[in-house]
């Protein structure tokens, strides 16, 4: 029984202790949008709380923060010309691919960590891991990578911030995640990840949802729950609006 005491005991004293503790807030968790909806965004604010027992430590925090907004397959596409005709020539899809990614940071990524890190922790859209279906051409498969990222940001739905996370002091910071107005609806995920002299110390999650609200509120969730009615109610105004177009503009 002693024995088993003393090896609890030092698996216990082996453990690592946290050091350094994350404590996240939002100015809003439900975000919503209506057709008028032009852009927007949510101030993201945090504290960094540390273990009284720690020896202090030198150098200053830094703050990286990524959002991911909800996965779906984006299909990229390479045109070429034929016969004096641009045609997608070839295609490839990206799996689980995130409909919106923002990265804000404290500093440069090169100051953060090693690249390692930032790719194991998909910070940046450099690190970002996007893996295409089907493919074993890894030169091509980097160049339809790069052309979706491109592509993405070109749309604003991709962003690297550096220098976006701003401290107010040594142990509070905040910053503000832009939403576009092409924003997709859902859920979407958050990682404020910690570093101090190029190490990973702390990660915290947090979350969010965009939605429709008022009449685009009630159609969506109608086209989506009640798909059935909502083909039906289509068909029949456009009948109506047809109709309706072929009486006032007849000509007697």
């Amino acid at each position: 029984m002693r024995a088993l005491l003393a090896a609890l005991a030092l698996m216990v004293s082996a453990a690592p202790a946290v050091a350094e503790t994350l404590i996240i807030g939002l100015s809003t968790k439900d975000f919503g949008i209506t057709s008028s909806f032009t852009g927007g965004e949510i101030t993201i604010f945090g504290t960094i709380e540390r273990d009284a027992r720690t020896v202090a430590r030198r150098g200053k925090y830094d703050v990286a923060i990524v959002v991911t907004g909800p996965r779906n397959n984006v299909v990229t596409r390479k045109k070429e010309r034929v016969a004096g005709i641009w045609v997608n020539r070839r295609a490839e899809v990206f799996p689980g691919a995130p409909s919106y990614y923002a990265m804000l940071s404290s500093s440069a990524l090169g100051d953060l960590a090693a690249p390692i890190m930032l790719t194991r922790e998909g910070v940046g859209t450099s690190y970002l891991t996007l893996q295409p279906q089907d493919s074993d051409e890894e030169f091509s498969d980097k160049l339809f990578r790069d052309a979706m990222i491109r592509l993405k940001k070109e749309a604003g739905l991709y962003y690297d911030r550096p220098g976006a996370v701003t401290f107010l002091a040594p142990s509070l910071f905040s910053a503000t995640i832009p939403l576009p107005e092409n924003v997709t609806v859902g859920n979407f995920k958050g990682d404020v990840h910690l570093f101090r002299d190029g190490v990973l110390l702390a990660t915290e999650t947090f979350g969010f949802t965009v939605r429709k609200e008022g009449f685009e509120q009630f159609m969506y969730e109608l086209a989506h729950e009640y798909s059935l009615l909502y083909g039906i109610a289509s068909v029949l105004i456009a009948f109506f609006t047809g109709w309706a177009a072929g009486v006032i503009f007849r000509k007697d």
